[in-house]
């Protein structure tokens, strides 16, 4: 049987550097292909197109799509003023991969967002962000560690049935929840939503809130994987 096609959305930086380069670039972490891969997959990369409308056109070929982490959605995709520790926005990347996201939804493919993914799943359904919150990120760079546990009964908690440590870095969060999404996990120390899910959906939906991508935890992907491959 052929591997499941896992389209994974990317960065847009105005520089990036390589060898005798220093050019714009889109870019990715590599954990994001490894872990699509090591899962089962096989990873394509979704640069941001100039035309959004051609999310549908792009999803249609894959049979997974993961919307990966990156910078703060801006607070206007959900109605709210700038606040003062909320990053720049990343316009373009914002309308690309909600309008991913609007497409997977609508034809069913199987879905799984990544830290500003599971952010940007939440405002695809009308819900809102926490603009800032404290212990949730390592140094600048580094990863750090806290324990999530999930809800019983729900999509995650057959994939984690028991609370797990996973590598965090974000500072915004899951606030007011999206139309028919229900939270699956939260952290244990402080009761942030860390995870979300659309149980009506025709197909695997689910946002974490941290990075699989940075761990060696391959059940996330792979369980998208597995719902990818039909």
């Amino acid at each position: 049987m052929s591997k499941p096609l896992i389209g994974v959305s990317t960065y847009l930086e105005p520089s990036a550097s390589w060898g005798v380069w220093n050019l714009p670039a889109a870019l990715l972490p590599s954990g994001y292909h490894l872990l699509v891969q090591r899962a089962g997959g096989l990873a394509a990369m979704l640069p941001p197109d100039e035309d959004p409308a051609a999310a549908a056109s792009v999803v249609s070929r894959l049979d997974g799509l993961v919307i990966s982490g990156g910078p703060d959605v801006e607070p206007v995709r959900y109605g709210a003023e700038v606040e003062p520790r909320t990053g720049p926005p990343a316009r373009e990347r914002d309308a690309w991969e909600l309008a991913l996201i609007e497409a997977a939804l609508a034809s069913g493919t199987p879905l799984l967002g990544i830290c500003r993914g599971h952010q940007l799943l939440n405002v695809a359904l009308g819900g809102t962000l926490v603009q800032h919150l404290d212990g949730h990120v390592g140094p600048p760079g580094v990863f750090d560690h806290h324990e999530v546990k999930p809800v019983p009964g729900t999509l995650l908690a057959g994939i984690l049935p028991e609370p797990v440590s996973v590598p965090t870095f974000h500072h915004q969060s899951v606030a007011h929840l999206g139309k028919g999404l229900t939270p699956s996990a939260h952290a244990t120390a402080d009761g942030t939503v860390e995870a979300v899910e659309l149980p009506d959906a025709e197909a695997f939906v689910l946002g974490v809130q941290w990075h699989p991508e940075a761990g060696d935890d391959l059940r996330v992907m792979r369980a998208l994987v597995e719902a990818a491959s039909g």
